[in-house]
Protein backbone atom coordinates (compact mmCIF):
# COMPACT_ATOMS: atom_id res chain seq x y z
CA UNK A 1 0.00 0.00 0.00
CA UNK A 2 1.29 3.39 -1.13
CA UNK A 3 1.59 6.27 1.72
CA UNK A 4 -1.75 8.09 -0.29
CA UNK A 5 -4.03 4.72 0.28
CA UNK A 6 -3.00 4.55 3.90
CA UNK A 7 -3.70 8.45 4.55
CA UNK A 8 -6.91 7.26 2.54
CA UNK A 9 -7.83 4.70 5.01
CA UNK A 10 -7.38 7.05 7.94
CA UNK A 11 -9.18 9.87 6.24
CA UNK A 12 -12.59 7.13 5.62
CA UNK A 13 -11.88 6.55 9.97
CA UNK A 14 -12.08 10.31 10.12
CA UNK A 15 -15.10 10.59 8.45
CA UNK A 16 -17.34 8.10 9.38
CA UNK A 17 -16.61 9.48 12.78
CA UNK A 18 -17.64 12.58 11.82
CA UNK A 19 -20.93 10.96 10.50
CA UNK A 20 -20.47 11.73 6.90
CA UNK A 21 -22.66 9.17 4.92
CA UNK A 22 -20.09 8.13 2.46
CA UNK A 23 -17.03 8.22 4.28
CA UNK A 24 -15.13 5.69 1.65
CA UNK A 25 -16.04 7.26 -1.17
CA UNK A 26 -15.75 10.71 0.25
CA UNK A 27 -12.00 10.26 0.94
CA UNK A 28 -11.00 8.54 -2.15
CA UNK A 29 -13.26 11.21 -3.79
CA UNK A 30 -11.33 14.16 -2.34
CA UNK A 31 -7.71 12.54 -2.52
CA UNK A 32 -8.16 11.81 -6.32
CA UNK A 33 -9.06 15.79 -6.51
CA UNK A 34 -6.20 17.00 -4.64
CA UNK A 35 -3.60 14.91 -6.45
CA UNK A 36 -5.01 15.34 -10.14
CA UNK A 37 -6.04 11.60 -10.81
CA UNK A 38 -8.85 9.40 -11.03
CA UNK A 39 -10.64 7.11 -8.51
CA UNK A 40 -9.14 4.10 -9.48
CA UNK A 41 -5.20 5.71 -9.89
CA UNK A 42 -4.85 6.19 -6.05
CA UNK A 43 -2.52 3.69 -5.69
CA UNK A 44 -0.10 5.35 -8.61
CA UNK A 45 0.55 8.42 -7.33
CA UNK A 46 4.09 8.08 -5.65
CA UNK A 47 4.81 8.66 -2.33
CA UNK A 48 6.75 11.40 -3.09
CA UNK A 49 4.00 13.39 -4.42
CA UNK A 50 1.97 12.87 -1.69
CA UNK A 51 0.29 16.53 -1.07
CA UNK A 52 -0.52 17.90 2.34
CA UNK A 53 -3.58 19.94 1.10
CA UNK A 54 -5.52 16.67 1.39
CA UNK A 55 -5.75 16.77 5.10
CA UNK A 56 -7.21 20.51 4.49
CA UNK A 57 -9.80 19.46 2.21
CA UNK A 58 -10.43 16.13 4.56
CA UNK A 59 -10.71 18.41 7.84
CA UNK A 60 -13.74 20.45 5.88
CA UNK A 61 -15.29 17.50 4.62
CA UNK A 62 -15.48 16.15 8.74
CA UNK A 63 -16.68 19.82 9.00
CA UNK A 64 -19.78 18.51 7.11
CA UNK A 65 -18.94 20.91 4.13
CA UNK A 66 -20.30 19.07 1.11
CA UNK A 67 -17.78 17.50 -0.98
CA UNK A 68 -18.88 19.24 -3.99
CA UNK A 69 -17.87 22.52 -2.53
CA UNK A 70 -14.56 21.72 -1.50
CA UNK A 71 -14.12 19.92 -5.22
CA UNK A 72 -15.98 22.61 -7.18
CA UNK A 73 -18.10 20.10 -9.11
CA UNK A 74 -20.97 17.45 -9.21
CA UNK A 75 -22.12 14.86 -11.19
CA UNK A 76 -24.89 14.62 -12.55
CA UNK A 77 -25.87 11.62 -15.41
CA UNK A 78 -23.30 12.04 -18.38
CA UNK A 79 -22.41 15.42 -16.89
CA UNK A 80 -20.01 16.84 -14.92
CA UNK A 81 -21.68 20.49 -13.41
CA UNK A 82 -19.69 23.65 -11.53
CA UNK A 83 -21.13 24.01 -8.26
CA UNK A 84 -20.52 26.07 -5.10
CA UNK A 85 -21.62 28.16 -2.38
CA UNK A 86 -24.86 29.47 -3.25
CA UNK A 87 -26.37 26.55 -5.11
CA UNK A 88 -28.18 23.48 -4.99
CA UNK A 89 -25.57 20.37 -5.37
CA UNK A 90 -28.17 17.79 -7.58
CA UNK A 91 -28.86 14.57 -5.77
CA UNK A 92 -28.40 11.27 -7.48
CA UNK A 93 -31.89 10.38 -6.57
CA UNK A 94 -32.95 13.14 -9.39
CA UNK A 95 -31.48 11.57 -12.11
CA UNK A 96 -33.94 8.67 -11.85
CA UNK A 97 -36.31 11.36 -12.33
CA UNK A 98 -34.64 12.85 -15.58
CA UNK A 99 -34.34 9.37 -16.66
CA UNK A 100 -38.51 9.00 -16.53
CA UNK A 101 -38.84 12.28 -18.08
CA UNK A 102 -36.38 11.12 -21.17
CA UNK A 103 -38.39 8.39 -21.93
CA UNK A 104 -41.97 10.24 -21.77
CA UNK A 105 -40.44 12.87 -24.44
CA UNK A 106 -38.87 9.94 -26.49
CA UNK A 107 -42.37 8.64 -26.48
CA UNK A 108 -44.04 11.18 -27.77
CA UNK A 109 -44.34 11.72 -31.49
CA UNK A 110 -42.72 15.13 -31.80
CA UNK A 111 -39.96 16.12 -33.87
CA UNK A 112 -38.44 19.19 -31.39
CA UNK A 113 -40.28 18.61 -28.25
CA UNK A 114 -40.52 21.81 -25.90
CA UNK A 115 -39.09 21.78 -22.29
CA UNK A 116 -39.36 23.83 -19.53
CA UNK A 117 -37.37 22.89 -16.34
CA UNK A 118 -38.50 24.89 -13.19
CA UNK A 119 -36.23 25.46 -10.11
CA UNK A 120 -33.03 24.80 -12.15
CA UNK A 121 -30.41 25.36 -9.64
CA UNK A 122 -27.36 24.43 -11.29
CA UNK A 123 -29.02 23.69 -14.84
CA UNK A 124 -28.66 19.90 -14.03
CA UNK A 125 -31.90 18.62 -14.97
CA UNK A 126 -32.11 20.84 -18.34
CA UNK A 127 -28.67 19.91 -19.35
CA UNK A 128 -29.09 16.41 -18.87
CA UNK A 129 -32.37 16.86 -21.28
CA UNK A 130 -30.77 18.76 -23.60
CA UNK A 131 -28.13 16.33 -23.90
CA UNK A 132 -29.79 13.02 -24.22
CA UNK A 133 -32.39 14.48 -26.07
CA UNK A 134 -30.39 16.41 -28.81
CA UNK A 135 -33.63 17.69 -30.90
CA UNK A 136 -35.00 19.22 -27.79
CA UNK A 137 -35.78 22.69 -26.92
CA UNK A 138 -34.95 23.43 -23.35
CA UNK A 139 -35.57 26.45 -21.39
CA UNK A 140 -34.79 26.60 -17.74
CA UNK A 141 -36.18 29.10 -14.78
CA UNK A 142 -34.05 30.38 -11.61
CA UNK A 143 -35.48 32.71 -9.24
CA UNK A 144 -31.87 33.04 -7.02
CA UNK A 145 -29.34 35.32 -8.26
CA UNK A 146 -26.78 33.25 -7.12
CA UNK A 147 -28.01 29.71 -7.99
CA UNK A 148 -28.20 31.48 -11.67
CA UNK A 149 -24.55 32.69 -11.71
CA UNK A 150 -23.85 28.82 -11.44
CA UNK A 151 -26.19 27.97 -13.94
CA UNK A 152 -25.12 30.59 -16.45
CA UNK A 153 -21.60 28.92 -15.93
CA UNK A 154 -22.89 25.33 -16.75
CA UNK A 155 -25.20 25.73 -19.52
CA UNK A 156 -22.64 28.04 -21.47
CA UNK A 157 -22.58 26.29 -24.84
CA UNK A 158 -25.54 24.66 -24.62
CA UNK A 159 -28.36 24.81 -26.27
CA UNK A 160 -30.49 25.56 -23.18
CA UNK A 161 -32.21 28.98 -22.70
CA UNK A 162 -31.86 30.46 -19.15
CA UNK A 163 -34.04 32.71 -17.57
CA UNK A 164 -34.24 34.46 -14.67
CA UNK A 165 -37.38 34.53 -12.87
CA UNK A 166 -40.33 33.42 -10.38
CA UNK A 167 -41.31 30.14 -11.56
CA UNK A 168 -44.94 30.23 -10.77
CA UNK A 169 -45.11 33.36 -13.39
CA UNK A 170 -42.47 32.19 -15.66
CA UNK A 171 -42.71 32.09 -19.56
CA UNK A 172 -45.91 33.13 -20.29
CA UNK A 173 -45.01 33.60 -24.17
CA UNK A 174 -44.80 29.54 -24.22
CA UNK A 175 -48.52 28.73 -22.45
CA UNK A 176 -49.88 26.02 -24.20
CA UNK A 177 -47.09 25.01 -26.07
CA UNK A 178 -44.82 22.88 -23.89
CA UNK A 179 -44.24 19.24 -23.99
CA UNK A 180 -42.81 18.67 -20.70
CA UNK A 181 -42.58 20.62 -17.56
CA UNK A 182 -39.99 18.78 -14.87
CA UNK A 183 -39.45 20.31 -12.01
CA UNK A 184 -36.94 19.44 -8.78
CA UNK A 185 -38.70 21.86 -6.53
CA UNK A 186 -38.41 22.81 -2.65
CA UNK A 187 -40.51 20.70 -0.86
CA UNK A 188 -39.47 20.18 3.05
CA UNK A 189 -41.35 21.21 5.68
CA UNK A 190 -40.39 24.17 7.54
CA UNK A 191 -41.36 22.04 10.68
CA UNK A 192 -38.27 19.41 9.68
CA UNK A 193 -35.23 22.14 9.95
CA UNK A 194 -33.77 20.36 12.62
CA UNK A 195 -33.85 16.66 10.78
CA UNK A 196 -32.10 17.97 7.36
CA UNK A 197 -28.29 16.64 6.37
CA UNK A 198 -26.06 19.60 7.89
CA UNK A 199 -24.48 19.63 4.15
CA UNK A 200 -28.12 20.77 2.67
CA UNK A 201 -29.52 22.39 5.82
CA UNK A 202 -26.20 24.49 6.73
CA UNK A 203 -24.91 24.96 2.54
CA UNK A 204 -27.68 24.91 0.46
CA UNK A 205 -29.36 27.68 -0.34
CA UNK A 206 -32.81 27.78 2.10
CA UNK A 207 -35.15 28.93 -1.03
CA UNK A 208 -33.87 25.49 -2.55
CA UNK A 209 -34.77 23.44 0.25
CA UNK A 210 -37.95 24.60 2.38
CA UNK A 211 -41.82 25.36 1.22
CA UNK A 212 -44.07 25.89 3.79
CA UNK A 213 -45.49 24.14 6.76
CA UNK A 214 -46.41 20.55 4.99
CA UNK A 215 -43.80 21.62 1.92
CA UNK A 216 -45.85 21.29 -0.81
CA UNK A 217 -46.30 25.07 -0.94
CA UNK A 218 -44.33 25.74 -4.11
CA UNK A 219 -45.87 22.24 -5.45
CA UNK A 220 -49.06 23.50 -5.56
CA UNK A 221 -48.24 27.05 -6.99
CA UNK A 222 -45.89 24.78 -10.24
CA UNK A 223 -49.16 22.68 -10.45
CA UNK A 224 -51.19 26.04 -12.10
CA UNK A 225 -48.27 26.89 -14.00
CA UNK A 226 -47.31 23.29 -15.27
CA UNK A 227 -51.20 23.39 -16.40
CA UNK A 228 -50.69 27.45 -18.08
CA UNK A 229 -47.28 25.87 -19.96
CA UNK A 230 -48.04 22.35 -21.10
CA UNK A 231 -50.15 21.71 -24.45
CA UNK A 232 -53.01 19.01 -24.10
CA UNK A 233 -51.37 15.41 -23.49
CA UNK A 234 -48.08 17.51 -22.55
CA UNK A 235 -46.88 15.78 -19.04
CA UNK A 236 -45.55 17.16 -15.97
CA UNK A 237 -43.12 15.79 -13.72
CA UNK A 238 -42.37 16.83 -10.34
CA UNK A 239 -39.88 15.53 -7.65
CA UNK A 240 -41.11 15.20 -3.95
CA UNK A 241 -39.84 14.00 -0.66
CA UNK A 242 -40.18 10.17 -0.34
CA UNK A 243 -42.15 10.87 2.60
CA UNK A 244 -44.83 12.61 0.68
CA UNK A 245 -45.43 10.00 -2.24
CA UNK A 246 -49.33 9.63 -1.42
CA UNK A 247 -49.77 13.24 -1.51
CA UNK A 248 -48.19 14.99 -4.80
CA UNK A 249 -50.21 12.90 -7.18
CA UNK A 250 -53.71 14.30 -5.54
CA UNK A 251 -52.78 17.91 -6.18
CA UNK A 252 -52.61 17.01 -10.14
CA UNK A 253 -56.99 16.15 -10.20
CA UNK A 254 -59.21 15.37 -12.63
CA UNK A 255 -60.76 18.55 -11.34
CA UNK A 256 -58.24 20.86 -12.34
CA UNK A 257 -57.44 19.73 -15.98
CA UNK A 258 -55.08 16.70 -15.07
CA UNK A 259 -55.30 12.93 -16.63
CA UNK A 260 -52.72 9.70 -15.20
CA UNK A 261 -51.50 11.39 -12.67
CA UNK A 262 -49.11 8.83 -10.42
CA UNK A 263 -46.06 8.40 -8.19
CA UNK A 264 -42.92 6.66 -9.12
CA UNK A 265 -40.43 5.45 -7.16
CA UNK A 266 -36.25 6.24 -7.22
CA UNK A 267 -33.51 3.17 -7.48
CA UNK A 268 -34.27 2.46 -3.48
CA UNK A 269 -37.70 1.72 -4.25
CA UNK A 270 -38.71 4.93 -2.28
CA UNK A 271 -41.71 7.63 -3.63
CA UNK A 272 -39.66 10.07 -5.38
CA UNK A 273 -41.66 11.59 -8.03
CA UNK A 274 -44.93 12.56 -9.11
CA UNK A 275 -46.21 12.38 -12.87
CA UNK A 276 -49.43 13.71 -14.48
CA UNK A 277 -50.71 14.52 -18.03
CA UNK A 278 -52.61 17.71 -19.28
CA UNK A 279 -56.03 16.35 -20.14
CA UNK A 280 -57.47 16.76 -23.60
CA UNK A 281 -60.35 19.78 -23.73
Amino acid sequence: MNLLLAEVAQATQRLADAGVPSPRFDAEELAAFVHGVKRGELHLVADADFDARYWEAVARREAREPLQHITGRAFFRYLELQVGPGVFVPRPETESVVGWAIDAVRAMDVVEPLIVDLCTGSGAIALALAQEVPRSRVHAVELDEDALAWARKNVEGSRVQLHHGNALSALPELDGQVDLVISNPPYIPLTEWEYVAPEARDHDPQLALFSGEDGLDTIRGLERTAHRLLRPGGVVVIEHADTQGGQVPWIFTEERGWADAADHPDLNNRPRFATARKAMP
